[in-house]
């Protein structure tokens, strides 16, 4: 259930850089929202046209999506975990990263033939 999809003006490292990118923020979305890390779901979309500040250095367009709500504290603790992963990682710089955070009721997601609402 909870979902981070990253999309980078950049282009793509090599797959088993992102498989270690997606392992690596699948595993800190599960210790962050306290879900399972079997409901976790990755997504790393790259060379995605886009600007930022009227730029088209490398940005960095983040969703991170849960069922539930997410408190302040939480969004801000992830905000910062992932900014600094994403910047260590892709080098884009911190100030080109927007994280969207969205909480999903529970009958708005669907999964194995069901929803979780």
């Amino acid at each position: 259930m909870p979902l981070i999809k990253i999309q980078t003006s950049l282009t793509a490292p090599a797959k088993s850089d992102v498989e270690v990118i997606l392992k690596s923020l699948s595993a800190k979305l599960a210790k962050h929202t306290g879900k399972p890390e079997s409901y976790v779901m990755t997504a790393f979309e790259s060379e995605v046209p886009m600007t930022f500040a009227g730029t088209t250095e490398p940005t960095c367009y983040v969703e991170i999506k849960s069922v539930g709500s997410m408190k302040s504290e939480q969004t801000q603790a992830m905000s910062q975990d992932f900014c600094q992963e994403i910047n260590q990682v892709l080098g884009v710089p911190k100030n080109r990263i927007y994280i969207e955070f969205a909480d999903a009721k529970g009958y708005m997601w669907g999964w194995n033939g069901a929803t979780f609402g």
